[in-house]
């Protein structure tokens, strides 16, 4: 019994060096590159999978991923009636597929809110930026 607190110890010891550029990488924000068909909108999660998006029903498609602004996977559930700025895309058939929260900085980035704004925007995918003609 001793002798497996003192192993215990020792590798906690051992490990905690190599686990603090771990958290402190954690805290970093990793750009996130969103791809040219994602639109802007406010997601409201209502009863999964209907949602509001743009203020207007509309559904999660089977196999829906939203990610939050750590990038990590939520679900739907958990974001029930809190009101998001994302940027999201839509399968063949309308549904919301991919969904993306927005931080600060995403949000303070142009980005098209329909088609008819993609169509007529510059889309630079290395920067993650959009330029009006």
């Amino acid at each position: 019994m001793h002798r497996c607190l003192v192993t215990a110890a020792a590798i906690v010891a051992l490990a905690a060096p190599l686990l603090a550029p771990l958290s402190a990488q954690a805290q970093q924000q990793v750009q996130r590159n969103f791809p040219a068909n994602a639109l802007r909108g406010t997601l409201t999660v209502s009863a999964p999978p209907d949602v509001l998006l743009n203020g207007e029903a509309a559904r999660l498609a089977p196999g829906a991923r939203i990610r939050g602004q750590n990038n990590m996977l939520l679900m739907s559930g958990a974001v029930t009636g809190q009101e998001l700025i994302v940027n999201y895309t839509t399968e063949q058939y309308g549904l919301v597929h991919d969904v993306w929260v927005l931080r600060d900085e995403e949000i303070a980035k142009r980005w098209p809110k329909s088609q008819e704004e993609a169509a007529k925007w510059t889309f630079d995918p290395i920067g993650q930026t959009w330029t009006k003609p």
